[in-house]
């Protein structure tokens, strides 16, 4: 299946809990609620107008697939505002939007983490009002609107007001395992002119991937969350995720099940379509109730695919998530 493009699984992936010292409490003061300036940032699939933040017409699909005689997915837009610093690091941060949200459109905002070793988490989606804990204190923060809408209608951000949390007691701290290595099954995204979740036009022999959880989606442009690709004759190859997809878009399937966004019940490392098709798990559909046609885990623009890995067809390849550890 081809789709386009979608935080952290070294985060996802405890390999041992320790204690990380407290901050003073004095440090509550130093946060303060802010708001972030709208009219900034890196757009892809809305309109920004006076600081006033819309699905754009244009907005496509997520996943984009061919056409089908199956339902089409939502349509997202997303906002990626810059990197914001803190007075003090932080364990929570609670966003709330000043939204309008007609029928069948939604809302939501993304938020990761600067870590100690300099690279950034995976992106955690914050529920409407409430706080999202970070995968490790942090003094640096993104943020991500995401906007969800149909080919009839969407939502408008108005304004995002945002209240980091201080880290105030003893907390559990993850340290990550080593990277996360799975064989998923890989089809090819093609899809050459459609634009992927964060805004890259998709050129002929493009290298990036999809993968079918936003949490790893890559600001455009960046390589902040990319795979190594090995093919079955030998080949491999490095590209960034610069789209969501396969078939679903909530399935961080390289995580734990104690952090795995949808399906915690699934093996690690399983996609939930491979399940669906294979096994008839959830009725052999994706998370928008369609028939799931093959057990794809991971998309690859044709570059990749065709050129540096040398596929003539789909197959199953061996996928280093890079971002989830170190060597």
């Amino acid at each position: 299946m081809r789709r386009r493009s979608p935080v952290t699984a070294a985060l996802a992936a405890v390999a041992a809990l320790t204690l990380t010292p407290a901050l003073p409490a004095a440090a509550a003061a130093e946060n303060p609620t802010f708001t972030p300036d709208l009219h900034t940032g890196q757009p892809s699939g809305v309109t920004m107008q006076d600081g006033v933040v819309q699905l754009a017409p244009t907005a496509e699909p997520t996943p984009l697939d061919p056409p089908t005689d199956q339902p089409e997915p939502p349509r997202i837009g997303m906002l990626t505002l810059p990197p914001h610093r803190l007075a003090a690091a932080a364990g929570t941060v609670r966003p709330e939007l000043a939204a309008e949200q007609p029928k069948d459109t939604s809302t939501a905002v993304d938020v990761r983490a600067r870590r100690a070793d300099g690279r950034w988490s995976e992106w955690v989606p914050a529920d409407p009002g409430q706080a999202a804990t970070l995968h490790e204190p942090s003094a640096e923060i993104q943020l991500r609107l995401v906007l969800t809408g149909t080919a009839a209608a969407g939502p408008t951000v108005r304004g995002l007001r945002v209240t980091p949390t201080p880290v105030d007691r003893l907390r559990l701290a993850a340290r990550p395992l080593a990277l996360q290595t799975h064989k998923v099954f890989a089809t090819r995204e093609g899809l050459v002119g459609h634009t992927t979740a964060n805004g890259h036009v998709i050129t002929e022999n493009d290298h990036f991937v999809a993968l079918p959880s936003r949490r790893a989606l890559s600001p455009r442009g960046t390589d902040d969350y990319s795979v190594k690709v090995c093919a079955p004759n030998g080949r491999c190859a490095w590209a960034p995720v610069w789209d969501v997809g396969p078939w679903n878009t909530r399935d961080d399937y390289w995580n734990p099940p104690s952090v795995r966004q949808n399906w915690a019940e699934l093996p690690q490392g399983t996609p939930q379509s491979q399940a669906a098709y294979r096994d008839g798990f959830n009725g052999g559909l994706d998370q928008f109730g369609r028939k799931v046609r093959n057990p794809a885990g991971i998309d690859l623009a044709d570059g990749l695919f065709r050129g540096a890995l040398g596929l003539k067809d789909n197959a199953y390849v061996t996928v280093v998530y890079l971002w989830t550890g170190r060597a």
